[in-house]
């Protein structure tokens, strides 16, 4: 039971660290000082040219893309600090 909330708080404390990277990389293309915390790289099927399964009757479009900047991976970084502060392994 134990293991299993911290699974679940390891989980929040990652999704906080991207939603929090995300917006300090969107806020960051403001400032001409912090537009470095916005470059980044995406990588995967991208949605303009998914790979696509075509058996004549049904056609099935398959996409995945993962995009990490550097505002993300410092915010990531943060958070899992502060969970392993906060009592995580």
């Amino acid at each position: 039971m134990i293991r299993s909330k911290q699974t679940l708080l390891l989980l929040f404390f990652l999704l906080a660290g991207v939603i929090v990277g995300s917006l300090l990389a969107r806020l960051g293309q403001q400032w001409p000082f912090l537009e470095w915390l916005a470059y980044g790289q995406s990588i995967g099927l991208s949605q303009d040219s998914p790979l696509v399964l075509d058996l004549a009757v049904v056609r099935i479009a398959f996409g995945f893309q993962l995009s990490l900047n550097l505002g993300q991976i410092i915010a990531i970084l943060c958070s899992l600090l502060l969970y392993r502060k906060l009592g995580g392994r």
